[in-house]
């Protein structure tokens, strides 16, 4: 768990969660598979499996629920950080804009 020394006006809640992202005004549509690492409720941790992402770049972030009793999320977010882990992913720091 992350401490409150973190200055964060919400907590994270670790997910390691399979999820889809969608490239806003994409003309193609395309998405790609993404892992969300940390959801607080203003924004997502997302790890992707390409080199680099534009910052300001909107995207539409679906995550599908397993169980009947808590509803798949999708929200529209925007990309503030993007940090590289490996040659061939990186780690997004996206804003909620609106939930779905």
């Amino acid at each position: 768990m992350i401490a409150y020394d973190d200055k964060r006006n919400f907590y994270r809640m670790m997910v390691n969660s399979p999820c889809e992202l969608a490239l806003l005004g994409d003309p193609a549509q395309r998405t790609m598979q993404a892992i969300c690492k940390d959801i607080s409720a203003t924004g997502m941790s997302l790890e992707i499996e390409q080199p680099t992402m534009d910052i300001g770049a909107l995207l539409v972030v679906s995550i599908e629920s397993n169980s009947d009793q808590v509803p798949s999320l999708i929200a529209k977010a925007k990309v503030l950080r993007c940090t590289a882990e490996t040659e061939n992913s990186c780690l997004l720091g996206v804003e909620i804009i609106e939930i779905k």
